[in-house]
């Protein structure tokens, strides 16, 4: 929530093309009793609308040492968004060229022969994991095939060319996002979102999650929801 204060800096810096890495930490309403005033909810958003910036929220210690070797490299400015809680490390994210893309299919569910997956969760940061943990629930308990996209950076998704956009997240397949933050600007990306449109609570990191959607449980049933829609929207057809 700090980067409020430096974003006449960030703007310049933008602006200018300087080689600058921000490191933000504290990404979530996950900091707990500081309560909203400390809990980042809009900054993602108004962040990825500003011209010449990169954001990337990594999913992992992996995804962050890919993510600061891409920074360094990278003449403009990038703005590395990280998590004070404590985080899985992820199969499948240890030196994957996909980060450097922008997004990537970390795990797929069901059948591998199958022309596409019945669903696609796409989520950035600390909840990949969620998504990951959803995604094993619907497979077991539903029998659905699942694809997990880790998108870590929307601006370095957006410069690959369409075929690999649409490899990764496939025009006909449902996808439900899922973002510790507000939802805007997601429409671009997924059908819809698991985001938080409000301002956070205080009280344990783990709790205000949970209270506010961010957890397997509310992933699952989102997700269960639009595939009803998306059959039912077949059916009217």
């Amino acid at each position: 929530v700090f980067s409020d204060y430096m974003r006449p800096a960030v703007r310049l810096a933008a602006l200018s093309g300087l080689k600058v890495i921000y490191s933000w930490t504290h990404d979530s309403v996950g900091v707990g009793e500081d309560g909203p005033t400390h809990q980042p909810v809009e900054q993602l958003a108004s962040l990825r609308a500003m011209p010449g910036l990169r954001v990337v929220r990594p999913a992992d210690a992996n995804e962050t040492a890919i993510a600061w070797r891409d920074a360094i490299g990278h003449d403009g400015p990038t703005a590395l968004v990280l998590s004070r809680q404590d985080l899985p490390v992820l199969d499948g994210t240890a030196g994957n060229v996909g980060v450097s893309q922008g997004a990537y299919v970390l795990v797929e569910t069901g059948d591998p022969d199958a022309a596409h997956p019945d669903l696609v969760l796409v989520g950035t940061g600390s909840e990949v994991w969620v998504c990951r943990d959803a995604a094993e629930r619907l497979a077991a308990d539903h029998g659905l095939a699942v694809r997990v996209v880790s998108m870590p950076c929307w601006e370095d998704f957006d410069a690959q060319d369409e075929a690999y956009q649409a490899q990764v997240l496939p025009a006909e397949v449902p996808t439900l996002a899922v973002e510790a933050a507000t939802g805007f600007g997601w429409e671009r990306w997924a059908d819809e979102v698991v985001s938080i449109d409000r301002f956070g609570a205080s009280a344990p990191g783990s709790r205000v999650l949970t209270e506010l959607g961010i957890g397997v449980d509310h992933v699952v049933e989102r997700a269960l929801g639009l595939l009803d829609e998306v059959t039912e929207e077949v059916e009217q057809l």
